[in-house]
């Protein structure tokens, strides 16, 4: 039972850093991509929170990116293994277009977690685990304080920058 949790935390925290690393390549924290990001990067500043973050933050809301990408592919990788995975990326990638998101964030993450979450399965975790983890990962970004999450990201943004 410890084991599993440690795995879930493990995962969580390797998802996270998948995801926004992945995000913050794209430049999601510079521009709203898709209708909404912008209002809601607005909003989110307007309650004390960066605008850099709530921009990446609008950007996950409104498009499949890469937290949406590690989530679907730790699924298919349940599912189906490496096949699964890509299958789920090609579906990230018919959201982005449905979307008119004109980026790769979320096609990218998906490829990139297909080979993460297998290869972990490879050395004890269970896809379960990303999971989970990944549900933890974007709660933590989404779901806890949209002020802090904007800030801690728009700070990754000034390193990235």
């Amino acid at each position: 039972m410890l084991g599993e949790i440690l795995h879930i935390l493990a995962a969580a925290i390797i998802s996270w850093i998948l995801f926004v690393t992945v995000d913050i390549f794209f430049k999601l924290p510079e521009t709203g991509g898709v209708s909404g990001a912008s209002a809601i990067a607005r909003d989110i500043e307007a309650g004390g929170g960066a605008l850099a973050g709530g921009t990446m933050m609008g950007n996950i809301v409104c498009s499949p990116d890469a937290s949406a990408g590690t989530l679907l592919a730790a699924c298919g990788v349940y599912v189906a293994g490496i096949p699964g995975g890509l299958a789920a990326a090609l579906m990230v990638f018919i959201g982005n277009r449905i979307c008119h998101d004109p980026g790769y964030a979320g096609t990218t993450g998906a490829v990139l977690a297909t080979f993460v979450v297998y290869a972990f399965t490879l050395v004890g975790f269970a896809a379960t685990d990303f999971i989970a983890g990944m549900v933890i990962a974007i709660l933590t970004i989404q779901g806890l304080s949209h002020t802090h999450a904007s800030r801690l990201l728009a700070r990754l943004w000034r390193v990235r920058q």
